[in-house]
């Protein structure tokens, strides 16, 4: 039997650096923080640095390995801080770069590494570069950092190309120049405010390499790359219409001008080696919305990215075949490249998984469900689905990924009133789309304190549901057969075993319906279908995610075993 590393983290320490092939990200969990929605010290409402410190206890004795900040850096949140203006300090909603170093201190002398997000396809047009380019003329330097074009038709009063924002309505916006008159067009694949960068510039090139030393050199542990494959832009922008059921960030449409270019290869290969200047295996995440694994699996070349997301397991269909489908081709396909696979089932972009596994309705990325969406979600049944895909996903070899409050069995909050929604898509398409709000609600700590604990003061950005008393971290902690007790037991069980750092053995024998593979020592099965599934001869259940029935594994139930 191979030895274990039962230390704290099962990793090595922060800071230093492991072999080639036993690197702290090839198996790591990663838990998700969304800093406004995490827990809030100062009471204003929203969530903030020093309240992610407070809890990083409750983080190490979840059992992550790493926690991942969204953006806390200066901007004026029109996109939740995805429109960044100062890429090297922290706004003051979220603290101070001291309360930064703070927290990294303190999630270091846990053994919990911190990866932060770093935007480089936009900017805030609060930025001072943005803001220098609508003081130049045209075809200035200034204006060089940004996608400006000059527009068609008469007076050049049409948009360069008919690209469609991400958020919807037109991806260009027409400036006016200094002297007052209609000017230059800017891209932005976001909302207006989010202009994006021209990448074929090499200023631009220097200046992310100046960020990534800013906070190298504070001592994170990597960078999540947000909208990792939409940097480079088809040389001659040819028109493109999304296709009205198109997944909104590519992930399902080929050959988009504005997604997965070749040149965005050669900025990673460039960053890998930043990277590589500095000790501990520092690494890097993409979102890289590709139709496949094989296209994904581009951004983890040993040159490149060290992980990227698995966006087709996170779609995939809760469905026998679709699960053996896209696990088999992940770990083929990221293996392909000497990559681990990454899993995850939920993140600030995507409605959470204890509703999207029950609902009866499509739900493309990022468009949300609300009052009035069709096919709403069986509470009880989506629950039921997320314990067992989680405890299916934790068992698979590799990294995996999770998003703050899942750990709880939190829903997606579907009854928002329209008048404190705040996702730019929701304005942009005057309401058609109702946006990711509804998973970005504020976590409940405590059942019976103001705000469920997320503060001291009652107050919180958006509302949260009165039934989450009941889902409170406290309600949870000593109950044995809650949401939170599973994902403890589950992460201990992992890092007990080496699921991350095992090898999946497919086993035979088994209803089509019925997901059954070995990993190590470790047999997972999980019931797809109606009929009970018995158990093997001289089996002890290391973990169920339900209770079993009769001694057999029900619908919709995912089981570990070993033998006894």
């Amino acid at each position: 039997m191979t030895s274990l590393d039962l230390s704290p983290s099962g990793l090595t320490a922060p800071g230093t650096s492991s072999t080639p092939g036993s690197e702290w990200w090839r198996s790591a969990v990663i838990y998700q923080i969304y800093p406004r929605s995490f827990a809030d010290q100062s009471g204003d409402g929203i969530g903030d640095l020093p309240g992610v410190t407070a809890h990083l206890d409750d983080l190490a004795e979840l059992g992550v390995d790493a926690i991942w900040l969204s953006p806390f850096m200066v901007s004026p949140q029109k996109d939740a801080g995805y429109d960044v203006a100062d890429y090297c300090d922290v706004d003051p909603l979220f603290g101070t770069l001291g309360d930064f170093d703070d927290m990294l201190d303190a999630a270091h002398r846990r053994d919990i590494r911190v990866i932060i997000d770093l935007v480089p396809n936009h900017s805030s047009d609060q930025h001072e570069w943005f803001q220098q380019a609508l003081a130049a003329p045209a075809g200035s330097p200034e204006r060089a950092r940004y996608m400006f074009r000059d527009g068609k038709g008469v007076d050049g009063a049409t948009p360069p190309n008919n690209w469609d924002s991400v958020f919807g309505g037109s991806a260009w916006t027409r400036v006016t120049e200094p002297d007052g008159t209609p000017g230059q067009w800017y891209l932005h694949l976001f909302d207006e405010s989010q202009p994006d960068f021209d990448w074929s510039n090499p200023v631009v090139h220097e200046e992310f390499r100046r960020i990534l030393r800013f906070w190298l050199d504070r001592g994170v542990d990597g960078f999540r790359v947000d909208v990792a494959h939409g940097l480079v832009k088809a040389d001659d922008l040819p028109d493109y219409h999304a296709p009205e059921d198109g997944d909104s960030m590519g992930g399902n449409e080929r050959n988009v001008p504005y997604w997965g270019q070749d040149g965005v290869h050669d900025i990673y290969r460039d960053w890998h080696g930043v990277l590589a200047e500095y000790e501990g295996d520092r690494a890097l995440c993409g979102e890289a919305w590709m139709p496949t694994v094989a296209e994904m699996a581009k951004w983890v070349r040993p040159d490149e990215m060290q992980q990227t997301f698995n966006f087709a397991y996170l779609v995939s269909d809760w469905k026998a075949k679709k699960q053996r489908r896209v696990i088999r081709e992940s770990i083929e396909g990221f293996g392909a490249v000497g990559a681990p696979s990454t899993w995850v089932l939920s993140n600030h972009d995507v409605v959470r998984h204890a509703s999207r596994l029950a609902l009866t309705a499509a739900s493309p990325q990022g468009q949300g469900i609300g009052p009035d969406s069709p096919g709403k979600p069986i509470p009880e049944l989506g629950l039921r689905r997320a314990r067992a895909a989680t405890a299916l996903m934790l068992a698979l070899p590799g990294g995996a990924y999770l998003y703050q409050g899942e750990e709880l069995g939190l829903p997606e909050v579907i009854e928002l009133p329209d008048e404190v929604r705040q996702d730019p898509t929701w304005f942009r398409t005057a309401g058609e789309r109702y946006g990711r709000d509804g998973c970005r609600v504020p976590l409940p700590w405590n059942a019976d304190e103001p705000a469920f604990g997320f503060n001291a003061t009652g107050a919180a950005w958006l509302p949260q549901p009165a039934e989450w008393a009941e889902l409170a971290h406290d309600a949870q902690t000593a109950d044995e057969a809650s949401t939170l007790s599973l994902y403890r037991l589950a992460l201990r069980t992992r890092r007990r075993y080496g699921l991350g750092r095992g090898e999946l053995e497919w086993l035979s024998g088994y209803r089509r319906k019925v997901v059954a593979f070995r990993n190590g020592e470790v047999t997972v099965l999980t019931n797809f279908g109606r009929r009970p599934v018995v158990l093997p001869d001289g089996a002890r259940v290391l973990l169920a995610s339900e209770p079993l029935e009769n001694g057999a594994v029900p619908q919709d139930v995912t089981v570990w075993l070993v033998a006894d």
